[in-house]
């Protein structure tokens, strides 16, 4: 019997809600891990919900609806939560299962920052030598339609590809409209996409976001506009703060007093 294509086959997909959009500096409030074993197969969900220490800002629970009052009563420690969740998607890389994450360097990136926070560990560290192979919706369809005009949020994706979002900006809703929509664009753009394995898929979408980043820097730097764009792709590197380069194990700040 032919292998499924990656579109096909077994798909995690992970999510989270957090106090804003600064990956540095902002924290998990709550989170998802979705897996699908096939299309048509059962939905497993894991969820988590973390008190993260600060209050939530106003904008964010706007956003997620989660009150401070919530996480309090019933939110976990976030070095208990990150922990756990880390370990979770260690245990799809271990098993080679795509996960598949929604603007993939937000979420992972903002979850190795809360690991080195509170654990004083990081994402690379909890999956050893296990790898993430990671499925980003945003880059697929900015690869496969790269003139469409209009936004690439969840929402306007879902939308394009017939996919339903119900109770958007839910963790667990994201996550599972996340894992419906990247089988949609799969199977919409197959002859582009299907016949690479999810390894090779990783390593392309490397690629294609670095691509992707460079023509957004060039515009930004024709309209004069300041902003930098990362094309570092499924996780930004952690910089010290002392003097911005990448941290190490070796690394020692000649700026640190």
């Amino acid at each position: 019997m032919e292998s499924p294509h990656w579109y096909e086959g077994r798909l995690a997909s992970f999510d989270t809600e957090t106090t804003g959009v600064d990956v540095e500096q902002d924290r998990v409030v709550s989170a998802a891990l979705v897996l699908q074993a096939a299309p048509d197969a059962p939905v497993e969900r894991l969820t988590w919900l973390a008190d993260p220490g600060i209050p939530i800002p106003e904008g964010a629970r706007a956003v997620h609806g989660i009150t401070d009052e919530r996480v309090r009563a019933d939110g976990r420690s976030p070095a208990v939560v990150t922990a756990e969740i880390a370990r979770a998607l260690a245990e799809q890389a271990r098993a080679g299962i795509p996960l598949v994450v929604m603007n993939a360097p937000y979420d992972l990136t903002l979850l190795d920052r809360e690991l080195r926070r509170h654990r004083q560990s990081s994402l690379a560290s909890v999956l050893a030598d296990a790898e993430l192979l990671v499925v980003d919706p945003r880059v697929l369809d900015k690869h496969v339609d790269r003139y469409r005009k209009g936004r690439r949020t969840l929402t306007d994706l879902c939308a394009h590809y017939g996919v339903e979002l119900a109770d958007a900006h839910d963790a667990g809703a994201d996550a599972w409209a996340a894992l419906q929509l990247v089988r949609a664009i799969g199977l919409r753009h197959r002859t582009a996409l299907g016949d690479f394995s999810a390894a090779e898929l990783h390593l392309r979408q490397a690629v294609w976001h670095a691509a992707q980043a460079r023509g957004l820097q060039n515009w930004f730097d024709r309209s004069g506009t300041p902003e930098r764009v990362d094309r570092s792709w499924p996780l930004r590197p952690a910089r010290c703060a002392g003097c911005g380069v990448p941290l190490a194990a070796e690394h020692r700040c000649e700026s640190a007093a």
